[in-house]
């Protein structure tokens, strides 16, 4: 059996949101009914709107995949820090640790 979305609406999305030239908005009965079809198809890049009585509730976009694993040290060099970047909050580090104020 083929779905079909019915565009109740087509919203444009704004400048910072990410680059979608329309969204198709589906009726809660209907995302109820065909969930794990549109499930599938916003895995596969369709983004949809779920509304309820014409009111939009929520956006639902695919993931995006990850780069896989994490390397420590990503962002080395990118940002200097002080040598002394402590030195503003030596005491209050001591007051909580060893109670003195």
């Amino acid at each position: 059996m083929l779905l079909v979305l019915v565009h109740y609406s087509v919203v444009h999305c704004s400048e910072r949101d990410m680059p979608t030239p329309t969204v198709t908005t589906v009726n809660i009965h209907e995302a109820k009914t065909h969930l794990s079809r549109l499930v599938d198809a916003a895995a596969k890049g369709q983004v949809f709107i779920i509304a309820k009585a014409g009111k939009p509730l929520v956006r639902v976009v695919p993931l995006i995949p990850g780069s896989g694993r994490r390397t420590l040290g990503g962002l080395a060099g990118r940002y200097a820090l002080p040598d002394d970047i402590k030195a503003g909050f030596v005491a209050d580090i001591d007051a909580m640790f060893n109670g003195k104020p």
